[in-house]
């Protein structure tokens, strides 16, 4: 089955991630940035599934080492999968440009950097996978979180480009659109709507990549959610508070 990069691992989804393809045979590449933690992680995986499992130090805002960064795994991944995210502070944001900027190098320029050199190796060899987890914050602009949001869309963007482009080489693209999510931020806020639950998200994860699916939305009840919020007339959805 090979090996299935995983960037972004320093996340409890993640690693949920990777302990779900580590279960089903795969060995696992864990990028991130704090390799204490991702090394910790790998023995919890190695020991529990018995899966190769090896770390990497990532930075996705070191566009310059990125090439390097690929060109250093051997053997090279038959899937990708990019879990970056970076939520930042949208009202910081508003003040000061580098937290704007931050949030769209994040969530949007990094991701696009490392794809864009796996995308190449992939269609070179005409084989491999890639997933990207982006967000409903994507699908319309909201007062609380909308430079996020922003570069989410962005990312989605890219993604339907990307899947058009790698058809032609069998190479599948996957887009998971996550909602609220359930961790330790998000714990006793009980107004969130569906949160899913980290091993959640790998389920489907793990699920759609499989069934080699183009889009699809974790939860489920996302998908609702967010067509509901897409016809609120203009007028309306302005005036709304989040």
């Amino acid at each position: 089955m090979g090996y299935v990069l995983i960037l972004g691992a320093d996340s409890d989804i993640a690693k949920a991630i990777a302990m779900k393809y580590a279960k089903n045979g795969y060995g696992v590449y864990l990028a991130g940035k704090d390799t204490v933690k991702l090394e910790q992680d790998a023995e919890q995986i190695e020991t529990q599934y018995k899966a190769k499992v090896k770390v990497f130090r990532f930075d996705a805002l070191e566009f310059y080492n990125h090439k390097n960064f690929y060109n250093s795994l051997e053997p090279k991944p038959a899937g990708v999968i990019c879990a970056i995210d970076y939520l930042g502070d949208q009202y910081e944001s508003e003040e000061d440009f580098l937290e704007t900027k931050k949030i769209i190098d994040m969530n949007f320029t990094g991701c696009v950097s490392i794809l864009n050199i796996i995308a190449n190796d992939f269609e070179a060899r005409r084989e491999g996978f890639i997933v990207s987890i982006t967000s409903t914050a994507g699908d319309r602009g909201r007062r609380s979180n909308y430079t996020y949001g922003s570069a989410k869309a962005g990312l989605t963007n890219y993604l339907s480009g990307l899947r058009s482009r790698l058809i032609e080489a069998d190479v599948q693209v996957t887009t998971v659109k996550t909602g609220a999510i359930f961790n330790k931020a998000t714990n006793d806020e009980l107004f969130y709507i569906a949160p899913a639950k980290p091993h959640e998200i790998a389920d489907d994860v793990f699920k759609t990549q499989q069934k080699n699916r183009d889009i699809v939305y974790s939860k489920w009840q996302w998908k609702f959610l967010s067509v509901y919020f897409n016809n609120i007339p203009e007028m309306i959805f302005k005036r709304m508070g989040s």
